[in-house]
């Protein structure tokens, strides 16, 4: 009956007295059994008693008054006539002022009202209206004058599973700004390690919070109420884990899905439960379902979906045994495409103003550009930029400059424009941890936040600073998701370990001030400027290259055709022809160099050789010599001269 209300179960007997304890002596008892008062024993006869065997608990019911607002406005027009009165007939108000001229307390209003009239007039009349009172204050006085950023948690929303499961996506209902949608996922652990085998077995253990309450199997997410975070509004089921559900935005009641064995599924989102239907296993993704997006069309039923496998499928919810359209993200498409040379899909993006093109991230960090009217691979995709290192884990349109969007990827948020072409990205904000989400501000133009995976949440203004944030908030866990609510009041934060945190903001930063949209055009204005200035001069350069090397391979080819005037018979001439060969000049070289390097190594070589007592170069050294032992002595040969001496030596030995 009530939906902010709240069960608690406690036993009576916790409900006791306060224990008080005090100090005493101590005391021993010690009676003997006495016969006298075993005669005066009366034995009872039985009785029947009744016993509750049940615990005994206390009911307790709290109610909490619901305030009803309701905001109205007033239109003052002609001084405020009567009802009956119109304002337009000249007759009808003469016979008014007639009227309400002829009233007695009409005497008594003017003169309260001429009264108040005359402080004003002479207030206005001490100050001359025409004076600057504060030209001499310094410019800098009101620099720190400034509204402040701050933002608070409003509620806290937790997975009713034990224990919690991680978030993956936050969504919010097109058309009910006081409900949004948790996605969480259960994936299988596939690794036998002990750590893993022991948070597999928690997962078998995994208890419910609300026992009683219906809130689907380990693979549910839900729909919550922003002030009720005690039970969620509606449930979802699949009897496989969910990576990814998006709400069509057109039509709210319909709900597709992705699941971990890369089928995608429909739901009623009225009615939750387990989906209306799903795409056969045989022409589902190979992998899991890593992307989904909603695109125009009459019937609001079609969408895309894309996987790790590098497969973009467009399906129709109508039916779903087979999609309609199926290609493969090559960066160079051809017939027919490869999967080896696919890129895996990480996000996509569709913009209903623009129901012709839609975007595709990829895990190598390229950023694709789609067209939903193309036939073939090559017409599909249109363009690839590479932007990133490594996967890009998120792109977000800026809602008041569509062409702007705002990509997530490695340590980097970049702000890159579609009018850039293949030029470099307009600006790029960098970190020590890894960016793992972002989303733009639907209140501002100008403000956009970033969580990373230390569980820092940060708020960034183009307009007041581009190396630091204005605000941060450290949550401690890793962000999977940041969403802002379409009014721009609210922020939605999924957090790693199952939590929803919504936060409300600050008038600063919810609020957009009169020259903020115009400020910020312009900047976006400049940095696409400066963007196509650097893709020319880029093209200039390259030109200038190619006419370069061109000029030079013409040069050279001049350079090393031979004279068919010269003779090869003749030496001299064929020496000419050989010297005119540039190639065969460049192998005369190296060879000549290898032969140098031969002969230094030679230089360089140590001989070992040999020496008797025989061969002492003084002949009248001492006899005992003889009878040393051998010894080895290394010589370096230095020239021709030294080699014929021991030649000699050995000569004169032998004999």
């Amino acid at each position: 009956m009530y939906s902010n209300q709240f069960a608690y179960t406690r036993e009576r007997r916790r409900f006791g007295q306060q224990c008080l304890f005090q100090d005493r002596n101590e005391l021993m008892v010690s009676i003997h059994p006495s016969g006298k008062q075993r005669l005066k024993y009366i034995l009872r006869n039985p009785i029947a008693m009744s016993t509750q065997l049940s615990n005994q608990t206390a009911l307790s019911v709290m109610e909490t008054e619901n305030v009803t607002y309701d905001e109205r406005g007033l239109y003052h027009y002609e001084g405020g006539w009567p009802k009956e009165v119109n304002p337009l007939d000249e007759e009808q108000t003469q016979r008014h002022r007639k009227k309400v001229e002829r009233d007695d307390s009409w005497g008594e209003q003017v003169l309260e009202m001429i009264k108040k009239m005359m402080g004003v007039v002479e207030q206005n009349n001490a100050l001359n209206i025409y004076q600057n009172f504060f030209a001499d204050l310094p410019p800098e006085l009101g620099y720190d004058l400034k509204l402040p950023f701050k933002a608070r948690i409003l509620n806290v929303f937790h997975d009713l599973w034990l224990p919690a499961r991680v978030m993956t996506s936050i969504e919010w209902m097109p058309n009910n700004n006081r409900q949004f949608m948790a996605q969480f996922t259960n994936q299988p652990m596939t690794s036998s390690s002990g750590g893993d085998a022991e948070h597999q077995s928690k997962i078998k253990q995994r208890v419910r919070l609300l026992a009683e309450e219906p809130i689907g199997n380990e693979n549910g997410f839900y729909i919550w109420d922003v002030k009720n975070p005690l039970r969620p509004r509606i449930t979802y089921d699949c009897h496989e884990p969910v990576q990814l559900a998006k709400i069509c935005p057109k039509d709210e009641a319909y709900m597709v899905g992705g699941t971990h064995l890369g089928q995608v599924c429909l739901w009623n989102t009225f009615r939750g439960g387990q989906p209306v239907r799903s795409c056969p296993l045989e022409v589902s993704h190979r992998e899991e379902t890593s992307a989904l997006c909603w695109v125009h069309s009459k019937s609001n039923t079609e969408f895309y979906s894309g996987s790790l496998d590098g497969s973009i499928k467009y399906w129709d919810t109508r039916d779903l045994k087979m999609p309609l359209q199926e290609l493969l993200l090559e960066p160079e498409p051809q017939e027919p495409q490869s999967r080896m040379n696919a890129h895996g899909v990480t996000v996509l993006e569709f913009e209903y103003t623009i129901p012709v093109r839609f975007i595709i991230c990829s895990d190598m960090g390229y950023v694709f550009v789609g067209n939903r009217k193309g036939m073939t691979p090559q017409e599909a995709l249109i363009n690839h930029y590479p932007l990133f290192a490594g996967p890009i884990r998120s792109i977000n349109r800026n809602p008041f400059f569509v062409k702007n969007f705002l990509v997530i990827g490695d340590w980097r948020a970049r702000i890159w424009s579609e009018e850039a072409k293949d030029g470099p990205s307009t600006m790029y904000f960098r970190k020590r941890n890894q960016i793992m989400c972002g989303a733009w501000s639907t209140g501002r133009c100008s403000l956009f936040v970033t969580g990373d995976i230390k569980g820092v949440l940060d708020f960034w203004d183009l307009l007041l600073h581009q190396r630091k944030p204005i605000l941060s908030i450290d949550f401690r866990v890793p962000i999977k998701s940041v969403v802002f609510r379409p009014d721009g009041d609210l922020l939605a934060v999924a957090l790693e370990k199952g939590d929803t945190q919504i936060l409300t903001l600050d008038e600063a930063m919810r609020t957009a001030t009169g020259k903020e949209k115009a400020l910020i055009a312009a900047m976006f204005e400049r940095e696409i400027s400066r963007s196509k200035i650097l893709e020319a001069r880029v093209e200039e350069m390259k030109l200038k290259r190619r006419t370069m090397l061109q000029a030079e391979a013409a040069r050279q080819g001049q350079d090393g055709v031979p004279d068919l005037d010269l003779d090869p018979d003749n030496p001299d001439q064929f020496l000419m022809m050989i010297e005119s060969d540039q190639e065969f000049r460049k192998a005369i070289k190296d060879f000549q160099d290898e032969l140098i390097s031969v002969e230094r190594k030679r230089s360089k070589r140590t001989v070992i050789m040999e020496r008797t007592v025989f061969e002492a170069p003084e002949l009248n050294e001492d006899r005992e010599s003889m009878f040393f032992p051998r010894q080895q002595v290394p010589i370096r040969s230095q020239d021709n001269k030294s080699r014929q001496s021991v030649d000699q030596r050995k000569s004169i030995i032998s004999n």
